[in-house]
């Protein structure tokens, strides 16, 4: 597929793709460029989790680097909960660590009308606890407003998913790829046609929403991971999504 590549604003480091007429993606500061976008029916987001790199031990030297590549990314430092803005969309859904329930979901709480604690439970957990509980499931929120409850059919309601975490290639150079089948998922539970992913990463979200026939607005910081998600994206529109 062709890119139609664009600089928005000179001098302001961000660099838009237009894939079709359903998919625009763009490489800059999520908290600059999000609020300049307008109304989405949902805002689906994978923001850096707030938690404790150090520690880890033997496993960690034996990861090859995924827990280092996270601190050098600053996946590990957390986000600004204001990026969660109900007067921007219909509904958000967001994943997060389990140490940072305690101040998103009152946030949550105040700012849309009603929310669900939801949980990708994972068939191949690290064999780590480092302190804390093994990471053996990871939870997000899905919050919304007022007509934009959860879709999808009964099974599609249930709180929990269970998939396999994402390693060795298909990883795509990212330390924190959610799998296929939890992104589509949560894009089958959320109203409406259009999709914004702040913090895009390598468009796991992207490829969710293309293969469901909604638009979809991405965001990522890093030129990387960017690059490679408009070449998942471009090959999902195309129908042939890694």
């Amino acid at each position: 597929m062709t890119f139609t590549i664009e600089n928005e604003l000179p001098g302001s480091g961000i660099l838009t793709v237009r894939l079709g007429n359903r998919v625009t993606l763009s490489c800059g500061d999520a908290y600059a460029i999000r609020p300049t976008l307008g109304w989405m029916d949902a805002d689906v987001m994978d923001p850096p989790y707030l938690f404790r790199a150090e520690g880890g031990g033997q496993y960690r030297k034996a990861r090859q680097g995924g827990m280092d590549q996270i601190v050098d990314e600053q996946l590990h430092k957390g986000f600004d909960h204001a990026i969660l803005n109900p007067l921007l969309c219909g509904a958000a859904v967001v994943f997060c660590h389990n140490d940072q329930l305690a101040k998103l979901l009152p946030y949550l709480d105040g700012s849309f009308e009603r929310l669900a604690l939801c949980m990708w439970r994972k068939k191949n957990p690290q064999p780590l606890a480092n302190k804390h509980y093994r990471p053996d499931s990871e939870f997000y929120v899905h919050c919304w407003s007022r007509g934009y409850h959860p879709q999808g059919t009964l099974a599609d309601k249930a709180r929990t998913v269970d998939a396999y975490s994402v390693r060795g290639k298909a990883k795509f150079g990212h330390p924190t790829v959610k799998p296929d089948a939890v992104m589509d998922k949560i894009v089958r539970n959320v109203a409406g046609s259009t999709i914004c992913d702040p913090f895009m990463g390598t468009g796991s979200t992207g490829v969710a929403a293309v293969k469901a026939g909604k638009a979809f607005v991405g965001i990522e910081q890093n030129p990387t991971h960017f690059e490679t998600a408009c070449h998942r994206i471009a090959a999902a529109l195309e129908g042939t999504a890694q």
